[in-house]
C-alpha cells in the first residue's frame, strides 16, 4: 500500500490494509514505489485528487509503479482514491497497464478487487457514478503512522457548496459514522497503544445530523473522553458557522479534549466570503474567536486562508491582512487559489496572476510568523505537558515532542533539552525559549 494525500486517505488506507489482512494477505505500507521490495503480488496506490500538485504526485507514483511492473518486479498495480473517483475514464485510457481502479467510499470492495486483479487479464474499473461513502467493519486497522497517535474519521463527504471546492463531487454527501462504531474503534485503538485521537472529517461540526436529526459532536467528545488510556482528543476540520456554544463548551470543559481547534476560514473580506459561498463575516469571525477565548483562554486556534481567489483585489487582501492582526491566530496555513474543474469559481473573474498570488501568500505568512512568535512567547516560563515523539537529529540529548497546541504533521514542535523519555510518553516541561513555530523546554 502506498498512501498519498490527507489524513482521511490515511485512515482509508489503514482500513483497506486491515480488510486485506483479514483475507490472509501479507500487507505492508511504503512511502513510494522505490521503497517496495521486488516480488510484491499487488501494489495498491491510494491517490489524492484535490489540487494540481497532489494530482501530479499521484500520476508520477502510478507511472513509477507501472515501470517496475513492466520490469517484472510487481505482478499487479491497483489504483484507488479521490483521483480515480474524479477522473476514472481519463485515467483508464491514459494508463492502460493499471490492472484495476476503485473509486472512493468503496473500501469494503478492496479484497474483491485485488483478488480479481490477480486472475483477470483485462482492466477492471469499479467506480460509482455518484460517490457515497460506505462504512466498513474493520475492527483492526493496519496502522501506518506512529503507534501512540491515530486519526479517527467520524464522518465523510460534505454538504456545503463552497465555490472553490470540488470535494463533494468525489467524496459525496455528508455521511456520519454511527457513534457506537466510533467508540468501538477508539477503544480498539486505545487497546493497541494509541494515546492521542485526532478526529477528522470534511466537516466535523455536522457530525450526527444525518443519523440522529441533530448535530452530536459535543456528545461524541464526551463519550470518547470516557475511554480509558486515551489521553488527548483533538478536533480537526470544523466549519466555522456551525461552531456553536455547545461545541465551544465541549472543547473547553471535557476532560482529555485538547484546547485546540482547526477551523478553516478561507478569507475574511465580506465580499470574498460571499463569492466563496462562506456564510460568515469579518465581524462574525471575530465574535466567534472572542467566545472561544473567553471559554478557554489558552485555546490554540488553527485556520487556513486562500489568496488569489478570482476577483480578489488589493483592497480585499488588505482586509485579510488587517483581520490577521486582529484575530491573533496560533497557527495559519495559506494556499494559493487553484482552478478546480466543475466548480463555480472556475468560470469567475477576474483572475489573479500567479506572481500576485505568490506575493500575497508570502506577505501573509511573513505577517503571521511575527504573530505566531508573540503567541509562543506567552508560554515562556510556563509548564506544559509534552508528548515525546523522537530525538533531535542534531542534539542527541534533546527530545522532540508536541504540546496540546501542536497537531501532528501540520503544527510546531517542542524541543525538550536533557530529556531521555521514550517516544509515546507524556512528560511535564517548562518552556524556556520561543521560536516562530516551535518552543524549547526543559523537563520539570
Amino acid at each position: 500500500m502506498i498512501n498519498l494525500g490527507c489524513a482521511k486517505n490515511e485512515v482509508d488506507s489503514e482500513e483497506m490494509l486491515g480488510l486485506l489482512g483479514k483475507e490472509g494477505y501479507s500487507v505492508e505500507s511504503r512511502q513510494g514505489p522505490q521503497a517496495i521490495s521486488a516480488g510484491a503480488d499487488v501494489v495498491v496506490i491510494n491517490t489524492c485528487g484535490f489540487i494540481d500538485a497532489a494530482r501530479e504526485e499521484s500520476i508520477s507514483t502510478i507511472r513509477e509503479a507501472l515501470r517496475r511492473k513492466q520490469r517484472g518486479e510487481f505482478k499487479r498495480v491497483v489504483v484507488t482514491g479521490c483521483l480515480v473517483q474524479r477522473s476514472a475514464a481519463a485515467l483508464a485510457a491514459e494508463l492502460p497497464d493499471v490492472d484495476a481502479f476503485l473509486g472512493t467510499g468503496q473500501m469494503a470492495s478492496i479484497s474483491d478487487v485485488v483478488g480479481k486483479s490477480l486472475i483477470r487479464t483485462n482492466q477492471l474499473v469499479q467506480v460509482p457514478e455518484r460517490p457515497h461513502h460506505r462504512w466498513v467493519n474493520t475492527p483492526t486497522r493496519v496502522r501506518i503512522g506512529a503507534p501512540w497517535t491515530a486519526y479517527l474519521k467520524i464522518s465523510e463527504g460534505c454538504d456545503h457548496s463552497c465555490t472553490f471546492c470540488a470535494i463533494p463531487s468525489f467524496r459525496g454527501k455528508h455521511v456520519s459514522k454511527p457513534m457506537e462504531a466510533i467508540l468501538a474503534e477508539a477503544s480498539d485503538l486505545a487497546a493497541r497503544g494509541v494515546r492521542e485521537l485526532n478526529l477528522i472529517a470534511q466537516d466535523s461540526t455536522q457530525y450526527g445530523y444525518d443519523l440522529y436529526g441533530s448535530m452530536r459532536l459535543p456528545e461524541l467528545l464526551r463519550e470518547l473522553s470516557a475511554i480509558d488510556d486515551i489521553h488527548w482528543i483533538r478536533l480537526f476540520y470544523c466549519y466555522p458557522s456551525r461552531v456553536n456554544r455547545g461545541v465551544i463548551e465541549a472543547i473547553a470543559t471535557t476532560p482529555k479534549v485538547c484546547h485546540y481547534i482547526d477551523m478553516p476560514l478561507q478569507h475574511a473580506d465580506d465580499e470574498m466570503l460571499r463569492a466563496m459561498r462562506r456564510p460568515m463575516t469579518y465581524d462574525g469571525y471575530l465574535r466567534l474567536l472572542s467566545e472561544f477565548r473567553a471559554a478557554a483562554p489558552d485555546v490554540s486556534i488553527r485556520t487556513t486562508f486562500i489568496v488569489g481567489f478570482p476577483g480578489e483585489s488589493a483592497r480585499h487582501f488588505e482586509t485579510l491582512e488587517r483581520f490577521l492582526d486582529e484575530a491573533q491566530f496560533d497557527r495559519v496555513g495559506v494556499f494559493e487559489y487553484s482552478v478546480e474543474e466543475n466548480t463555480p469559481s472556475a468560470t469567475m473573474g477576474p483572475k489573479v496572476s500567479a506572481r500576485v498570488k505568490s506575493s500575497r501568500k508570502s506577505r501573509l505568512m511573513e505577517r503571521q510568523q511575527a504573530i505566531s512568535l508573540d503567541r509562543n512567547r506567552n508560554w515562556i516560563g510556563r509548564e506544559m505537558e509534552i508528548l515525546i515523539e523522537g530525538r533531535s537529529s542534531s542534539e542527541p540529548t534533546t527530545a522532540v515532542g508536541r504540546s496540546f497546541r501542536d497537531a501532528p504533521e501540520v503544527d510546531g514542535k517542542v524541543f525538550v533539552r536533557g530529556c531521555a523519555a521514550e517516544p509515546g510518553t507524556f512528560i511535564k516541561a517548562r518552556v524556556v525559549e520561543a521560536k516562530p513555530y516551535d518552543l524549547v523546554a526543559e523537563p520539570v
